[in-house]
């Protein structure tokens, strides 16, 4: 593995090919694989770019979204292919896209000492054979893809005849990965979907060769240790190993936000490093077994990873958690999004981006799921909404339904951020009798939802100027509230040399550390938790309600006693942490539950 991050995946067209960007400097990225149809466009896109042949696959062909899928990822892999056989080729001269590899690299890296003693070499036969040696250590970026585990549509004909369980949504995703030449992962998150799990196995390639190799590897995006624990003795109990867990702070992230009940991620972490070894060997124990049960040989232990991501800002804290928690690599997503090298932003909301402050980052109800999302308030998508609302004609034409869930109306699933299930809840609302202040609060709750299908593809069309006549161009982006802190457009070089501390982007920019920011983010979830149960307070939520306090309270004190057993305790920095940390505190105790 060249670098020690990776660019975890960034809504859908943010980072839909961002392999193409970066895969040949050795740094992996990950794809989202939900909406074939943005798949299946900048598919031809790259193929007129590149003067490939574009035979288009029909939304109406038989198992399409699949077929949509292997077709893009299969190319994907031949241009990268390309693009590193090509930059392998190149001359070690300065400006070079060979010399750019290596001097992206870590200065902790064997390689890039390598590369570093070689060009003090003169000129002659030992230079060009240390120039070989460099070449062979070369290694590209893995293509990885995501799949939502709960982004599962059921998919009918039209004559309305279920199509079945293979077919529905993840399903078939899963099955145009499989089916395609990459030799790469599927980072399966948003929680465990067994019937997806089980179609895993239906897979050759994600079971060991005859010399233990994976041509499909399985990571599990994960929130805590049990969570992680219970998905991986699922899949071993199968012959499925998992080969990395990617543990995702439950709010100091993007996208969708999966909120834990007060456990912050310092203490998950530690819990991982704890108890890494034993969880290996328990999973061995139901894994070899169920190899021998197929019929396949495979002896040797396979290599777990650990990783983490969510609200990485500085280097500092990128080497801390690699070094004291033994993790292999660290998820640097948000921060990305203000790399036109390395995502697909448009200028206007790079702009945005760029000026944004604090208060423009929002976890908000807007996501049809249902789960907690990282809303940019000044986003053309959300201006969209309220004037629609303005207008009298909320919600949004539903014309992709991949998150048609809602059959509250209907007998199909619709989407809750559609015109037609708002307009349909409007009218119940408006015929219960509600109270003024209970309808406002209700119909506020309905007509937040918006269009993500359609708001986090625009980017990418508007950049590559590739946008239909009547598409909506509205765009929804979601960033962590780590990305507050970064306020320009950076170069791939400038990012990267921040992580590995070659340069600091943040100087003199007041940010607290990691940590204290999500414990911050979680007292201000428990307090609008609180506020919004005061008028139907029961035993259960009380109780439900100390807990999750009281698991913040434990993260406090385990934050104490990490920050005092750092080496430098004289330094300004570790005592800001201390007094945010203090502040902290003092602000969770003021929530009486």
């Amino acid at each position: 593995m060249s670098h020690t991050f990776h660019i975890p995946v960034l809504g859908l067209g943010f980072s839909i090919d961002t392999p193409l960007k970066v895969a040949r400097y050795g740094i992996s990225s990950v794809m989202s694989i939900v909406d074939d149809d943005l798949i299946e466009r900048i598919r031809e896109y790259h193929s007129t770019e590149n003067h490939l042949p574009f035979i288009p696959i029909a939304k109406k062909a038989i198992d399409a979204r699949a077929l949509r899928i292997t077709a893009y990822l299969n190319m994907i892999d031949d241009l990268v292919n390309k693009q590193f056989d090509y930059l392998c080729t190149q001359s070690f001269e300065t400006g070079s896209d060979i010399c750019r590899y290596f001097e992206l690299l870590t200065d902790g890296s064997q390689l890039k000492a390598g590369y570093d003693l070689m060009m003090e070499y003169p000129e002659g036969a030992s230079k060009v054979i240390f120039q070989e040696l460099l070449r062979c250590g070369m290694t590209k970026g893995s293509i990885d893809v995501n799949i939502m585990s709960k982004v599962d549509r059921m998919n009918f004909t039209a004559a309305g005849d279920y199509t079945g369980d293979e077919n529905t949504d993840a399903l078939a995703a899963l099955r145009g990965f499989a089916n395609s030449k990459l030799s790469s992962s599927v980072i399966l998150s948003a929680g465990m979907n067994p019937k997806l799990y089980s179609f895993l196995e239906t897979f050759d390639a994600f079971f060991p060769n005859e010399n233990g190799e994976l041509q499909k590897k399985i990571i599990l995006k994960v929130s805590d240790f049990r969570s992680a624990l219970i998905q991986a003795k699922f899949l071993a109990k199968k012959g499925l190993w998992v080969s990395e867990f990617r543990v995702e702070s439950g709010l100091n992230c993007g996208g969708h936000a999966f909120a834990t009940e007060g456990y912050l991620l310092g203490p998950i972490l530690e819990e991982f490093k704890q108890k890494r070894n034993e969880m290996l060997k328990e999973l061995l124990l139901l894994f070899q077994p169920a190899l021998q049960q197929k019929g396949i040989n495979f002896t040797a232990t396979p290599k777990q990873k650990l990783c983490v991501q969510g609200g990485i800002g500085t280097a500092a804290e990128n080497e801390f958690l690699i070094e004291y928690y033994n993790l292999d690599a660290t998820g640097w997503g948000s921060p990305f999004l203000l790399v036109p090298e390395a995502t697909n932003v448009d200028e206007e909301t790079l702009i945005q981006l760029s000026a944004a402050a604090e208060t423009d980052y929002h976890l908000s109800a807007s996501s049809p799921l249902g789960i907690l999302f990282n809303n940019f308030m000044p986003a053309s998508s959300e201006m969209q909404r309220l004037a629609r609302m303005a207008a009298g004609k909320p919600g949004s034409p539903c014309t992709k339904k991949y998150l048609c869930t809602n059959t509250e109306f209907t007998v199909q699933p619709i989407c809750t951020a559609s015109r037609e299930y708002q307009n349909l809840k409007i009218n119940q609302l408006q015929s219960s009798g509600l109270y003024p202040n209970d309808y406002a609060e209700q119909y506020n709750a309905v007509t937040e939802k918006i269009c993500l299908c359609e708001g986090l593809c625009s980017s990418v069309y508007i950049k590559y100027n590739i946008s239909k006549p009547k598409e909506n161009k509205a765009v929804a982006i979601c960033p962590g509230p780590n990305l507050a802190y970064f306020n320009r457009a950076y170069s791939l070089d400038e990012m990267v040399g921040h992580i590995y501390g070659k340069l600091d982007l943040l100087r003199n920019v007041k940010r607290p550390h990691m940590f204290i920011k999500e414990l911050n983010l979680y007292i201000d979830y428990l307090q609008t938790d609180l506020q919004t149960h005061l008028k139907d307070l029961n035993d259960k939520k009380v109780k439900q309600l100390k807990k999750f306090k009281a698991q913040l309270l434990n993260g406090v004190a385990y934050y104490k006693q990490l920050f005092s057993e750092l080496p430098d305790q004289t330094s300004l920095l570790v005592n800001a942490w201390y007094e945010e940390l203090q502040a902290s505190e003092i602000k969770l105790d003021a929530i009486l539950v």
